[in-house]
C-alpha cells in the first residue's frame, strides 16, 4: 500500500489580479447591451463607447444603477475628426460620489447627425450642450433653448473646428461715430513672418558681437550701410 502522506500537494496558481475598473467597465458593457460597444481602462480611467441614438438611455442607467451610481455630471465637449467617416466624439464626463470614481462615455457622431439631448436625465446639460453646439456646430435633438453661449449670435463658423481659421472670419469693434458694434473682415496689422529664434539679433540689417550666423545663412549681413549722398 501506498503512503500517500509523502506526496506534495502541488502549489496553488494564484489568480490574476483584477482590476476594479476593467470589472467594472464589462459589466456596464454587458448590462447595457448593444448600446454599448466595449470598454478600456488607461492611465487609470475608464471609458466605454456607446451608440449616440442610446445616449439618453445608457446616462439614465449609469444615473441610476446601484452598481455605477454616476449621478454627478462633470462635463460634455466633443472632438473633431476632420478626416473619419463619423467627423466628431461627443464626450461625457460623470462622477460618483458614492464610490468616488470617473467614468468617461464616449460616442462618435457624422457631421449631419442629430444628438439627442441629455437634459431630461441631467438637467445641469443645458449649458454644455449649448457649448458643443457654438464650438462644434453639433445639433441637439430636444434641447429647449439651443443657442450660441460663448460667441455672438452673428457669429459666422464654430471655432473649435479643425477648418476653422486661426484669423477668424469678421473681427468686432465699436463703432465711436456710429455708437455701435460693427463687424469688419479680418485685417492683419503685418504678414506672416518666419521669425529667426537662434539669431539674438533677429531683423537687424546689421552685424552685432554674438551673431554666429552673420555671413553664413544671410550674406547681406555684416555689411555696412553708406548713407547716399548723391542727392
Amino acid at each position: 500500500m501506498t503512503d500517500t502522506t509523502d506526496l506534495q500537494t502541488p502549489a496553488q496558481v494564484p489568480e490574476a489580479p483584477t482590476d476594479p475598473l476593467d470589472a467594472l467597465g464589462a459589466s456596464i458593457v454587458a448590462r447595457l447591451g448593444d448600446a454599448a460597444m466595449g470598454h478600456a481602462v488607461t492611465h487609470g480611467e475608464l471609458a466605454i463607447e456607446v451608440d449616440i441614438r442610446r445616449i439618453v438611455e445608457v446616462v439614465g442607467f449609469l444615473r441610476a444603477d446601484s452598481a455605477c451610481p454616476f449621478s454627478c455630471l462633470i462635463d460634455i465637449t466633443a472632438v473633431d475628426w476632420p478626416g473619419r467617416a463619423k467627423r466628431f466624439d461627443m464626450v461625457y464626463h460623470f462622477l460618483s460620489m458614492y464610490t468616488n470614481r470617473r467614468i468617461r462615455v464616449k460616442a462618435q457622431v457624422s457631421e449631419e447627425e442629430m444628438v439627442p439631448s441629455i437634459i431630461p436625465v441631467f438637467p445641469g446639460a443645458n449649458w454644455f450642450e449649448r457649448e458643443v453646439f457654438d464650438m462644434y456646430g453639433l445639433v441637439f435633438s430636444g434641447h429647449p433653448d439651443l443657442r450660441r453661449l460663448l460667441t455672438d449670435y452673428g457669429f459666422r463658423g464654430h471655432p473649435l473646428r479643425k477648418d476653422f481659421p486661426l484669423t477668424g472670419f469678421n473681427e468686432v469693434r465699436y463703432d465711436e461715430v456710429q455708437k455701435r458694434v460693427v463687424y469688419e473682415p479680418v485685417k492683419l496689422a503685418q504678414e506672416w513672418r518666419q521669425f529667426d529664434f537662434l539669431s539674438p539679433w533677429e531683423g537687424g540689417a546689421f552685424a552685432l558681437p554674438g551673431d554666429e550666423k552673420a555671413g553664413a545663412s544671410n550674406p547681406q549681413k555684416g555689411k555696412a550701410t553708406t548713407p547716399n549722398t548723391n542727392r
